[in-house]
């Protein structure tokens, strides 16, 4: 196996670490207002968090002046005092809201202060679909005032070049407030609105007659109306937002494709179908400064260890980690088996039925098993079964920990996601960038990011078309015969991953180039 190794170093090209895009940006300069109900650090319990952080950054690299408005669901130590303060009318409601401001990487943070965040800190979407709506519209309005009330660097933001970036339904409210109480009133005529859809399976659905409690005029309420043949009719935020923002991007090109769909849509899809020229998908990407192998402080510990993404960098690292992990989790220290990996939610859209289900498939190759995630009661319990039945084989660790997340995927040769949808997914990101291949069902960003090996192709990773277990098994065993039989084939697999440009730049001029799109929109 060294001889194969050192073989194939020497007929492995010398490669420099992706280098950085050149930020060269558009002569525009735009002013971008992105609102979202969380942003990592701060709060965050998905991927919208993650791309309420990274995102922004990449956009100020481009030359543009951005601000990111999100709830304060604490007191961070570090926004000291307010900066202003507005009453916004809130579905009829009078509300003082304060505003506290950070200026950080080059982004405006713009903090909302309301009684109404602090109450729901330990849950942030607990309270039903119309207590969020509220919180939501209480953002939404106080992300549109923010331009002018919020003084970033002394100079407020104003209403040039003005784009509004909203996520999800949480805040899907945005354009149409944008649209009914200040365009239709000569004011930011020229601001444009752009809504991200991370997840189209929540809508802010409620009773029809919900309506009425958002404050609109008769007008604007027939776009929130919904007759699905499914859940019969309802109120539908997510729709509005969708009907009235000027582009709509999912967060991938395939997703984009699968919510049109009457399958993906969950009731939408004629609304998307009808203006298909609105919509688009962007993969998002990942943060180099929470997730490189080189530099990754959780590695730097308990026998782990830091590695570079080269041929020998990878097979020593990946070695060390390797054995770092079975000590810790007290599994059989044998460098030959094949260490799968598998982190994310326990439920049935993440698939670890189809896991469960190929058990004596899997016990019977020469592997290794660790789960990391937390979700449906009576799936943990199978899970611990499993681990009980397979000792030697299985850990399932149940729960959430950020430093057994990293661990995990620097320590596996493999990650599998068999998810029945995945709007993007990251977890596949961070593991080709640590050289863990990964096994996938090709949906959503699943699709666009790995491209399946058939051992002569370019590819980085191993795919399969249907959420069934037995295809599951066909592509996870293509997988293992591979690296069991030809680990150079597999490494190469391995280096292809780690080599690909999976940062937030790429994406970030994506973006510019749709928010461009949508300023010149009429």
């Amino acid at each position: 196996r060294a001889a194969s190794v050192t073989a194939l170093r020497a007929r492995t090209s010398t490669r420099t670490r992706r280098s950085a895009l050149v930020v060269a940006s558009t002569s525009e300069r735009l002013n971008v207002v992105l609102v979202g109900a969380e942003c990592a650090p701060f709060s965050k319990t998905g991927g919208l968090g993650d791309v309420m952080a990274s995102l922004p950054k990449a956009l100020v690299r481009r030359g543009h002046r951005v601000m990111s408005v999100i709830p304060m669901y604490n007191h961070y130590d570090e926004c000291g005092e307010p900066c202003a303060r507005v009453s916004i009318n809130v579905m009829g409601q009078a509300v003082d809201v304060d505003y506290f401001h950070v200026h950080r990487d080059g982004v405006d943070l713009v903090f909302v202060s309301h009684s109404c965040f602090y109450e729901v800190a330990g849950d942030i979407y607990q309270g039903g679909t119309m207590g969020v709506a509220w919180r939501g519209a209480l953002l939404s309005q106080a992300g549109i005032e923010a331009v002018w009330h919020v003084p970033c660097g002394g100079v407020p933001f104003g209403d040039e070049s003005l784009l509004y970036v909203a996520n999800d339904w949480h805040t899907a409210l945005l354009p149409v407030y944008l649209r009914a109480f200040y365009q239709e009133h000569m004011q930011l005529g020229y601001a444009r609105s752009v809504l991200i859809v991370h997840n189209i399976a929540h809508q802010g659905r409620s009773a029809p007659d919900d309506v009425r409690r958002l404050g609109l005029p008769d007008h604007h309420t027939g776009a929130f109306y919904l007759d699905d043949p499914v859940g019969g009719p309802c109120m539908n935020i997510m729709k509005a937002g969708i009907e009235y923002a000027t582009k709509v991007i999912a967060v991938s090109p395939s997703y984009a494709w699968e919510i049109q769909t009457d399958e993906g849509g969950w009731g939408l899809a004629p609304t998307l179908r009808n203006d298909p020229h609105k919509i688009s998908g962007i993969v998002n990407g990942m943060d180099f400064n929470e997730w490189s192998p080189e530099h990754d402080t959780f590695l730097q510990s308990d026998g782990f260890q830091n590695y570079n993404t080269d041929l020998q960098g990878l097979w020593t690292g990946k070695q060390a980690c390797k054995a770092a992990l079975q000590r810790q989790l007290g599994l059989p220290e044998d460098p030959y088996a094949c260490m799968i990996g598998f982190v994310g939610r326990l439920d049935e859209q993440k698939g670890i039925d189809l896991v469960l289900n190929s058990e004596e498939f899997l016990m019977n190759q020469h592997i290794q098993m660790v789960f990391l995630g937390t979700g449906r009661p009576d799936l943990q319990d199978k899970l611990y079964d499993m681990q009980q039945r397979n000792s030697d084989k299985v850990r399932a660790w149940i729960g959430f920990s950020n430093q057994t997340a990293h661990r995990i995927t620097a320590a596996s040769d493999i990650i599998l996601m068999p998810s029945r949808y995945e709007p993007c997914g990251l977890n596949q990101l961070y593991a080709m960038h640590y050289g863990a291949v990964p096994v996938v069902h090709a949906v959503g960003g699943l699709r666009d990011t790995v491209r399946h090996f058939d051992g002569y192709n370019e590819g980085t990773g191993f795919t399969f078309e249907r959420a069934e277990a037995d295809k599951l098994q066909w592509s996870l065993g293509q997988a293992l015969h591979c690296f069991h039989e030809h680990r150079d084939s597999f490494m190469q697999v391995a280096l292809r991953g780690m080599h690909q440009d999976l940062g937030w730049d790429h994406a970030a001029y994506l973006y510019e180039q749709k928010l461009l799109e949508a300023k010149y929109a009429h």
